[in-house]
This record gives C-alpha cells, structure tokens and sequence, in this order.
C-alpha cells in the first residue's frame, strides 16, 4: 500500500483528475496577463463610435491605402448606380413605375450636385469610413429629395428613458417593442467651424435612411470598418517613414579618417578642416585621394533592412484583408498574381460585393427610397394607380440590380453561362441580372433591334459573302 506523500499540497495534486475539460481561451496564466476583453457590443460601439470616426477619416484621407481601399469597395458596391426594375404584375403598370424612378433619381439630389448613383456612392463611402450613413428623404416644394447628414449631426448626447417604456439611446428613439420611431438631427450645417447649441430636432423614422452594418445583436451606432486595421495603418506608416530615413541616411557617403599608429599629428597633410574637424574636400568622381601615412578610411554603411521590406508587404496584406478587398486591388501590385490567383481573390471579393449590396444597401436604403418614392409619385398625380390602396405591395416589389462586374476571361465565363443556360443549371433572367441589367428591358431592346434591321434590310447574324458567293 502506498503511503500518501508527506507534502499536503503535492498529496491534493495527485488526487486531482488527469483529464480536465476547459477553453483554453478563458482560462487565466501567464499567455492572458494583458487580459484582452470586449464587452456589450452596445456598450462597445456606443462608446468608441465618435474617436473611431475621426481617426478614420484621417486615413482615408492621408493614407494612401486606406484610400485605394475605400475607393475599392465604393465603386465594386455601386459603380455607376445600383439600378431599380419594378416587378409590378401589370407590364404597362410596370413601365410606368420605371419611367417615373429613372426621372425622378436624375434629380434626386436636395444640393443638386449628383443622381441617385451619386447618393449611393456616398452612402456607401460614408458607411465604410464613418461607420454609418444617413439619407433623408424630405418632401420639399419641388418634390421628394434627398439628402445625405454627417453621421456626427446625430445627436448622440440623446440618451435616456422616456414615459411608456419609450427611449433614446444615441440619438435614436425607440418604443417599447424596440422599434425605431425618429432621430435627434442637430441644426448646423456640415460647413460649420463650430457646433451651434441649437437643440436637436427629432426626425420621423420613414424620413431617414440609416445605413450601417451590424457586427452584433443591439448594435445602435456603426462602427468603421477601418476599425480593425488603424492601428496597423499608423505602424505601417511609421515603419515607411524608417525606411525612407534610413535610405537617406545610406546616400550620405560619409568616410572617417583612421589613425593607425597615432603619428597624425607630426605628419604632414595638406587638408584642411573646419572648427569641427571636419575635411573641407570631398571625394569627387574619378578622383584619387593619397592619405598620409599611418591613416586608414572607413565609410559609413547602413544596413539595409530587407526583411523589413517583406514584413513591410506581409503588413498590406493583412490591411487587405481587414477591408476585404484582394492584395492586387489594393497594392496594384501583380508581380505574383497569375490567371488561378487572380480569379479565386475576385471569387471571394465579388461575394462580399453581393453581401453589401443586397444584406445592407438594398434593405436600408434601396428598398425605403424606392418605397417612399412611389408613394409620392402616386399621391401626387404623376403615377395613374387606382388600386394603390388595395394593392399596395404590387407597387413596392422591386429588383435592383447592381453595375455589370468585368470578366477575367469573356470568352471563357461566357460560354460557361451560356452552357449552363443550355443545361437548365440557371436562367436568362438570373445571367442577365448579374450583369446588372432587366431581361425585360432586354429583350425589349434586341426585338426593336431585330425590327430596325428588317426595315433597313441588315443581317448582322450572316456571315459575309466572299467573292465566289455572289
């Protein structure tokens, strides 16, 4: 029989089970002593939404990376525009939703300076630098506009509760179920030096547009998705500006006299120098130097650091994939990119395309633009809808189809969409969509096209006749 050790705590350690079943990420030791933590993802982003957004904007506006990058994903989210089709039952009915959308977003703008697509492309600037966009919708003496507000005139000092289970958290008021009923808009204008103490003014919610993307459940406020790579931003900065210095430090050819055997002052040398014993003659191409006896030469070479060049790329790399756009796009660098490479980084970049434009844009903006704007165009007369009242819905249904993405190879991509329509694996109406376009406009085109040609007597699809065939 085996005695039990003398030492009480080396005793309670034996009898401890072998196998214990723990995560190692919420255990404690010496690996977690810096304690990284998050919190409530409210809490989190309410609280570093105002100091996120400033340092963002600062890189996207000085750093050229950050600035490939927003550009990147602006004009791959919207291009020229994110196109409306309306998918109203009725054909005439339908044509008449679209004639009217198409003239009223080329005058859109409540500052008269861009379209529909311009709105878009700074909704979508702004939700990827500041976190969050805001589009108002007021119906003024021309019509219905639109308007884009800086994310910083939301009044986020509006927080508290309010009667009937009623509350404004940031800006934003909510009911009791949660729903948003408006937010606080500050008075100034964006042009502004100073805020003005005006008080903020409470905005319906079916007048504002909030675009943000949420990383969490009661997520109120968006958060920048330059988040994640700022920090890395300002290293990567510091490190660029090292490697510049130490290149200018390396063009300073700088030579040191030696003394070897302590002779230099009894010999004879017919250099002068200057109160810093500093050589007043230089070297000078094809020029030798004879140095006196007892002096040797030393240049000043600083190493350069290769392996900071590479950590440096490895660096953009990890940026790249913090905003979720390919090395190349953001690098413009394809010196190890070939066709395979070049293909699965789009694969995946076009797939988070799709994940912005039809999980944020089309819900937050698209869809309550297209909404609130039809209903205007009906009650004001200048859309025939006699059953609005009963059918509402129909006049709502609506796709949107983002601008067309280049192929990486046309004839190869081509002719697999052509075979796959062949197949039944897809339709026209899903290929003609991913290129941004209605198959009903579509094929309204190519039949005035084919009736064009037969008036005119032209047959594009035959080949040409050669000289025997006449």
């Amino acid at each position: 029989m085996r005695l039990p050790s003398l030492n009480p705590r080396r005793w309670f350690r034996d009898q401890q089970p072998k196998h214990v079943r723990r995560f190692d990420a919420a255990a404690g030791g010496r690996r977690w002593d810096w304690s990284p933590s998050f919190g409530s993802i409210g809490q989190e982003t309410l609280a570093a939404v105002g100091s996120i957004r400033s340092r963002a904007r600062y890189f996207a506006a000085n750093n050229s990376w950050a600035a490939k990058g927003v550009l990147e994903l602006t004009t791959g989210a919207v291009g020229s525009g994110i196109t409306a089709a309306s998918q109203h039952p009725n054909p005439e009915t339908r044509k008449a939703l679209g004639d009217y959308f198409v003239q009223w977003a080329a005058t859109c703008d409540a500052d008269g300076l861009t379209n529909w697509g311009g709105i878009q492309a700074g909704a979508v600037r702004a939700k990827i630098v500041d976190g969050e966009a805001l589009v108002h919708m007021p119906i003024t003496d021309t019509g219905l506009k639109l308007r884009q507000i800086p994310s910083e005139m939301l009044d986020d000092s509006k927080t508290g509760e309010l009667a009937n289970g009623a509350r404004d958290i940031s800006g934003v008021r909510f009911d009791a179920k949660g729903n948003r009923l408006g937010y606080w808009i500050l008075p100034q204008k964006p042009t502004d030096v100073f805020a003005t103490s005006g008080p903020s003014v409470l905005v319906p919610a079916d007048e504002m547009c909030h675009v943000f993307q949420p990383i969490g459940a009661g997520q109120v406020r968006g958060i920048s998705w330059l988040a994640p790579i700022m920090l890395r931003l300002a290293e990567h900065d510091g490190l660029e500006d090292a490697l510049l210095l130490g290149a200018k430090i390396a063009a300073m050819h700088a030579g040191f006299l030696i003394d070897q055997n302590g002779a230099a002052s009894n010999s004879p040398y017919d250099g002068t120098t200057d109160a810093n014993g500093i050589l007043e003659s230089g070297l000078e191409p094809g020029t030798l130097k004879i140095l006196p006896t007892g002096f040797d030469i030393r240049f000043s070479s600083p190493q350069q650091a290769q392996q900071l060049v590479d950590f440096g790329k490895m660096q953009l790399r990890a940026i790249a994939a913090g905003l979720g756009v390919p090395e190349h796009l953001l690098t413009g660098d394809l010196s190890q990119a070939n066709y395979s490479s070049l293909r699965a980084a789009l694969v995946a970049y076009r797939a988070r395309l799709e994940a912005l434009q039809f999980n944020i844009l089309v819900p937050q903006l698209l869809d309550r633009v297209w909404r609130r704007a039809i209903t205007f165009g009906i009650l004001s007369g200048q859309i025939e809808a006699p059953d609005f009242a009963a059918n509402a819905a129909d006049y709502f249904r609506v796709d949107w189809f983002p601008p067309p993405i280049a192929h990486v190879d046309p004839e190869k991509e081509i002719a697999a969409e052509v075979a796959a329509i062949s197949a039944g694996l897809t339709s026209r109406r899903q290929v003609v969509a991913s290129r941004g376009y209605s198959v009903e406009t579509l094929d309204a085109e190519i039949a005035a096209d084919r009736q064009r040609e037969v008036a005119l007597g032209l047959n594009f699809d035959a080949a040409p006749k050669g000289p025997s065939d006449a």
